[in-house]
């Protein structure tokens, strides 16, 4: 089983890895794909709450770094666990990237933070879950 694992870089979603390892069978998930998009039409195209902390340079490849770090901090939970890990770092609509992410790699089960900002992080399910879990083509764990 193919499984999708989200990170916006936040510690929700660092949460949210953890929380489908402590729970998931690691012999039934063959293969992990960590995503991070950076969105360009966002005020913050990418928030890098659980990497290295550095002086960030106003740049869309700065942005591409810091998802790069986040992907890569995510899938390093994954290390001891058993599947093969990938990192992908894409650019678009958050929503539709992990969606394209979970096709092109046929993916059983997406694995994403139910949101980490504002009012989303108590009390509502974050837009990107919310599209996401109505729009995705295999089943949505949204973690809180």
């Amino acid at each position: 089983m193919h499984v999708i694992v989200a990170t916006d870089g936040s510690r929700a979603s660092l949460d949210g890895a953890r929380q489908f390892i402590g729970f998931a069978d690691g012999d039934a998930v063959t293969e992990v794909t960590v995503v991070a998009v950076v969105s360009p039409y966002a005020a913050a195209p990418f928030a890098n709450e659980i990497g290295p902390t550095r002086t960030p340079l106003m740049t869309s490849l700065s942005f591409a770094d810091d998802a790069r770090v986040a992907a890569e901090t995510v899938a390093a939970e994954f290390s001891a666990w058993g599947p093969r890990v990938h990192t992908q770092v894409r650019s678009g609509s958050p929503a539709q990237e992990i969606i394209r992410a979970a096709e092109e790699t046929d993916a059983a089960l997406i694995v994403l933070a139910a949101g980490s900002r504002g009012l989303s992080r108590t009390i509502l399910l974050g837009s990107t879950a919310s599209r996401v879990q109505h729009s995705a083509p295999c089943a949505v764990l949204v973690c809180r």
